[in-house]
């Protein structure tokens, strides 16, 4: 079965209760594939039992599904996806199967027509390296991976744990490999606003690299180590201090700025005048983590506000029910906002 097939099933279902229960059962082709689909100890299904709330039991190639007729489709279009990935020779985590559900959730939740329309395979934006390949887990990451690809300018903004900096970095690592672009330049203030980086030991690349680690870590996710060391040798991919731009005109490159809430009103005026010719410009940021000093205007917030609507800018906003890392980080994330919400309140009611 080439990976343009679609999954061999037969459905068989039975009569409806007042739940609207439903029952069916998908075959599978490919043993092999139906073994890695379901998981070890079959936890893949475990993991759609619980999001889903449905019974999923496996025997052989075969997975009987049974529960909610809404939350059995969404199963059946999340297996689907996710089969068709591993035809692809692409292979199959927690945190795809994860990603999965979430997408045919969201999937129903935008859906004005019922269950015919509901039958539809699942489709979701991806990133291709030679070494990894990704594909969107939340519709906003859906979103952003489109917007990367349609924009020459886009900013990714908000909370932490949503992938904006790691898809930003994969995207640009495929735009490399594919020739788009000739260079890749990762660009990060540092923690102190000033980015007074002269008392740290080493050359400048040994400065910066404490603040740039994690591009380096998503850079050497989606290419191979070796290639990595030789393409920043060659200053095929460059590691620029952000208060190192000023003058530079960049073109034919892909230029990411990491933690941009951190650049004041000038800093950001003049790294985003660096695009030149067959650029693209990537910027991402938390506009609730601001760490500059008090009274000091953040780049991005106020460049998110002066660029609002103009051609050619996409702009894609995060929430905390984005968060892919792990659950409980999308917990902190939501106490953490309704805490600030709370003092927002309690400031205004002051005054």
């Amino acid at each position: 079965m080439n990976a343009t097939e679609v999954i061999s099933s037969s459905s068989r279902n039975v009569p409806k209760t007042a739940t609207d229960a439903n029952h069916f059962i998908l075959t599978f082709e490919n043993n092999r594939l139906a073994s890695e689909l379901f998981g070890q100890f079959d936890q893949n299904l475990k993991l759609l039992e619980q999001r889903l709330q449905i019974e999923a039991h496996a025997r052989g190639n075969s997975v009987a599904i049974t529960g909610d007729l809404l939350a059995t489709n969404q199963a059946r279009r999340a297996l689907d996806f996710l089969y068709a990935r591993l035809q692809s020779g692409v292979s199959v985590e927690a945190s795809d199967v994860e990603g999965a559900i979430r997408m045919a959730v969201a999937a129903d939740d935008q859906l004005s027509l019922p269950t015919l329309e509901r039958k539809a395979k699942l489709t979701m934006a991806q990133i291709s390296t030679r070494k990894k390949t990704i594909a969107a887990r939340t519709p906003t990451q859906d979103a952003y991976m489109r917007a990367l690809e349609r924009s020459e300018m886009v900013f990714g903004v908000g909370p932490a744990g949503t992938g904006k900096t790691y898809l930003a970095v994969a995207h640009a690592a495929q735009l490399l490999e594919r020739g788009v672009v000739d260079r890749i330049v990762l660009t990060r203030p540092a923690v102190e606003a000033g980015e007074r980086l002269g008392f740290l030991p080493g050359d400048m690349k040994e400065k910066v690299d404490p603040y740039l680690r994690p591009l380096y870590d998503a850079l050497y996710d989606m290419i191979p180590g070796d290639k990595v060391e030789r393409a920043i040798t060659a200053g095929v991919i460059e590691i620029a201090p952000l208060a190192f731009m000023r003058g530079r005109t960049l073109a034919n490159a892909v230029i990411i700025l990491d933690e941009a809430q951190n650049t004041t009103s000038m800093q950001m005026k003049m790294f985003l005048t660096r695009l030149g010719e067959n650029g693209r410009m990537i910027i991402t940021g938390d506009p609730s983590q601001v760490d500059l000093p008090r009274g000091v205007t953040s780049g991005l917030v106020e460049a998110l506000n002066v660029l609002r609507g103009v051609d050619g800018i996409s702009v894609v906003r995060f929430k905390d029910t984005d968060v892919v890392r792990h659950p409980l980080v999308g917990r902190i994330v939501q106490a953490y906002d309704a805490k600030y919400k709370v003092q927002d309140e309690s400031e205004q009611s002051d005054t």
